[in-house]
């Protein structure tokens, strides 16, 4: 039996939080692990909820679900003085005594929510992870390890979050080597001067602002698709969900800021849009129930119905 000092817990939501906790069991092993806390996350089309409970359940760790067994976590959190890590968590943790949160950006840039979606739309050309002391205010805490990776566009989603998940699973496990040789760990302060902030998501960020250049939209488009909920627009009055789109050589449109989301041109029977600088071809466009559909040639897209 390890001794609790040698212990830790884990705050876990999202494929990001499953791949650490089944990468640190392959490395460490189940003793190590004190506790689990996970919760369902209705944003995302697959949260990974079932596979962290049933892979706790399989190696025998305690599992708490913090919506239905908060009162007990908080009472149990503030009976043991381990080190505990924060994984794709949305909610404060009352007792930020040894919490590590890992957060998705290169800190001090892009604290707050969906930092990496934000990092992806805006064409950062590296993305990382960054692990700070727990602090009172989101995502201000002393720095403890920092990863980056360059990347390369166009990029998925799934594929960048697959990216990060090596580098949160490197971390946690560079840092528990140094908690398992009883050193107490210490962080180095943040620039505020360089702090920039994501702010949280809701439905209406999840729609195409056509006003955009092209390329700003295919990465919009390929930044918010599985697992999250996918880019939408309205068109012909109706919601559509955009799946895929290709920017599209530009050509010379009369009194652009007029017809931005007219449809010019059909290519391949796939609808090519005027943007606010270039031109973006619809190649997959779903209703909200998953069918595919086609537009007449005369229609226009737009954020707002």
């Amino acid at each position: 039996m390890a001794n609790i000092g040698e212990k830790v817990g884990f705050y876990l939501m999202t494929a990001k939080g499953y791949f650490v906790l089944k990468n640190f069991l392959e490395k460490h092993g189940a003793k190590y692990i004190e506790y689990v806390v996970s919760c369902r996350d209705k944003n995302l089309v697959k949260d990974f909820y079932d596979e962290i409970r049933t892979i706790c359940m399989e190696n025998k760790i305690k599992f708490y679900d913090y919506k239905s067994e908060k009162d007990a976590v908080e009472v149990y959190e503030n009976q043991l003085k381990i080190y505990r890590f924060a994984i794709s968590w949305r909610w404060m943790i009352k007792n930020s005594e040894k919490l590590i949160v890992l957060h998705d950006s290169i800190l001090p840039r892009y604290r707050g929510f969906a930092p990496l979606v934000n990092a992806l739309i805006n064409g950062e050309k590296e993305i990382g992870v960054t692990a700070i002391l727990a602090s009172e205010e989101y995502d201000r805490g002393d720095i403890l390890m920092q990863k980056k990776i360059p990347v390369n566009y166009p990029i998925k989603i799934a594929v960048a979050i697959e990216k990060v998940s090596l580098l949160y699973s490197d971390i946690v496990n560079e840092l528990y080597e140094t908690i398992k040789n009883g050193i107490e760990l210490r962080g180095t302060k943040q620039d505020d001067l360089f702090a920039t902030y994501s702010p949280w998501l809701d439905d209406n960020d999840y729609f195409i602002d056509w006003t955009w250049e092209a390329q700003k939209i295919k990465r919009f488009v390929d930044a918010v698709g599985y697992p999250y909920d996918g880019a939408k627009s309205f068109v012909n009055g109706e919601i559509v969900r955009i799946e895929e789109v290709e920017v599209e050589e530009d050509v010379v449109v009369e009194d652009r800021q007029r017809h931005i989301g007219k449809v010019l041109f059909m290519k391949n029977g796939h609808p090519v849009v005027v943007c606010g600088r270039g031109l973006v071809r619809i190649t997959d466009m779903r209703d909200l129930n998953g069918n595919k559909i086609t537009l007449p040639f005369r229609s226009r897209f737009s954020s707002q119905r």
